[in-house]
């Protein structure tokens, strides 16, 4: 009888030890593996993010340049080719740097508000001086005109000849190419987009999305909400997977409560903490642009940013990012001492793992 009982408790013991190996490798929490997050910069020289779910990958954001955000991609073991679209957040310079150029070689769609969208085009030379409805107008007639040569191939050497400037410049490609040809053939003329100098704004898909209103795209489910910054319609995003939230607010003024509401009960949680106030308030930049920072559609100081996590935060996301730390008006040490001591006061350091993104290099990515 013995025997029996030892071999008993230690079959019992056996499968303690496997239901708790196997608890480890695979928490209930999340499907294993099914969501990455990988932030590839953020700061004021560029801002961008990759969100990744089932079959969808993302970026929020292209404030890099197109050869720039490819390499960090690839430093992060993300691959640009399998990108489905790009979400902008607002039209600074800082989140759109990259756009044009990176939508345009992946072929892939932008995703804005329409505010946001008219903004980025305004600012884009040779529109600068045109409004919207005739920029619209403008978009229309060339859709319409290239529609017309894919229809017409022939008419394409036609309207060339017509143009002197245009036959000039066909005569000079073809006897570049020929220069023995005593009587070159014009070039053909190409029936695909428009160059950047051609038309800046140009974009192979546009999307429009609403503040407020949700939408998807492919595995990939997003909230926007409004946050208070200078810009035409800036918003955050919470994006959702399967089970997994993941909350993104930067570049805003202050947390109102609306913002606060949306940053609940998230598995992730990336949120501004631009400056240190006696840093900007000593440092070099004119007193004008210390005033917009400050202001109530400016950025997030570190204090602002400890006071939401003391006492609006509901300490439930596994993982802090800290973002948009000013490389003039704050250091990384002092941003992550106040965010860690607002979450020592509320006992909840030890549940949130605690990270800074960075200007210069993309952060491990994040996998849930």
């Amino acid at each position: 009888m013995r025997p029996r009982h030892k071999s008993d408790s230690r079959r019992q013991l056996q499968i303690v030890l496997i239901a708790v190996f196997r608890a480890t490798l695979r928490p209930s929490r999340y499907p294993q593996f099914m969501v990455r997050f990988t932030v590839l910069a953020s700061g004021s020289k560029g801002n961008s993010t990759v969100v990744s779910g089932g079959r969808t990958r993302i970026l929020i954001d292209a404030g890099l340049s197109c050869r720039e955000l490819f390499r960090r991609m690839k430093l992060a073991g993300e691959d640009p080719a399998t990108l489905d679209a790009i979400v902008i957040t607002h039209e600074h310079q800082d989140h759109v740097n990259g756009l044009a150029v990176t939508a345009r070689k992946l072929g892939i769609p932008v995703y804005f508000t329409e505010a946001t969208h008219r903004a980025w085009m305004r600012w884009l030379t040779p529109r600068r001086q045109m409004t919207y409805a005739q920029w619209v107008e403008l978009c229309r007639k060339q859709a319409a005109e290239r529609q017309a040569e894919l229809d017409s191939p022939e008419s394409e050497s036609a309207d060339c000849a017509g143009d002197p400037e245009e036959a000039e410049a066909d005569e000079q490609l073809q006897t570049a190419a020929t220069p023995d040809a005593e009587d070159p053939a014009p070039a053909p003329v190409s029936a695909g987009p428009p160059s950047l100098k051609e038309d800046p704004t140009w974009l192979p898909a546009v999307e429009y999305f609403q503040s407020g209103q949700p939408f998807s795209i492919g595995d990939i489910g997003l909230s926007p909400f409004t946050i208070p910054h200078d810009a035409a319609d800036p918003v955050g995003f919470v994006c959702t997977v399967e089970r997994v939230r993941l909350g993104f607010a930067t570049d805003l003024g202050y947390i109102p409560p609306n913002v606060m509401q949306q940053l609940q009960n998230l598995d992730l949680l990336l949120l501004e903490s631009n400056h240190d106030l006696e840093m900007l308030r000593d440092g070099p930049y004119p007193w004008s642009v210390k005033q917009r920072v400050l202001s109530r559609v400016g950025h997030l100081s570190n204090d602002a940013t400890a006071e939401f996590l003391s006492s609006a935060y509901d300490g439930q996301a596994a993982y802090i990012i800290l973002a948009h730390l000013s490389e003039n008006n704050n250091l990384p040490e002092l941003a992550r001492v106040a965010a860690e001591r607002a979450l020592m006061g509320r006992a909840s350091l030890l549940a949130n793992r605690l990270l800074l993104a960075e200007q210069h290099q993309p952060l491990s990515p994040i996998s849930f």
